[in-house]
């Protein structure tokens, strides 16, 4: 049997060093960050169809412009919420690329994304394609009830 030395530094391979393992726990914990992040915008986008399935729902008994309308509102709100969370994704992805580099300047366990605001913004994740792709349609069919409803009414 041999002993397989154990490492307490970075070792170096092929003239690049190899991440120590407090560098590997920082990753893991954005990447845990990263994974919570997409879970709750996945749950924005399963809440976003039951609210307005059900409001759909409701227009079947009672079309009423009112009634339609209402759906915008959830609609809107969770888009914005779906938004803020794709942004956050998206800006500790970015930290997670910086902390990555055998040259990161990134503090140790810092979990700042305040350095990537700039480049990445919350309009720019709200209004992705992504987004909107999910969001849209479901606006615009709000918007048709509304009409519908306001010249049957």
């Amino acid at each position: 049997m041999t002993d397989i030395p154990q490492i307490s530094e970075p070792a170096v391979v092929a003239g690049e060093s190899v991440l120590g393992t407090d560098r590997l726990k920082h990753l893991e914990f954005i990447q845990a960050i990263v994974a919570r992040l997409g879970n709750s915008s996945f749950l924005m986008r399963g809440w976003t169809l039951t609210i307005v399935s059900a409001l759909l729902a409701l227009l079947t008994t009672r079309f009423h412009p009112w009634l339609a309308a209402a759906g915008l509102v959830p609609l809107t709100a969770f888009w914005f919420l779906d938004g803020y969370f794709l942004w956050q994704e998206r800006l500790f992805r970015a930290l997670y690329d910086d902390v990555r580099m055998a040259s990161s300047s990134v503090p140790l366990m810092s979990m700042d994304v305040r350095p990537y605001t700039r480049v990445r913004t919350w309009r720019a994740a709200t209004f992705s394609r992504t987004l909107a792709l999910f969001y849209v349609p479901l606006g615009l069919l709000n918007v048709a009830l509304v009409t519908a409803a306001a010249i049957a009414g």
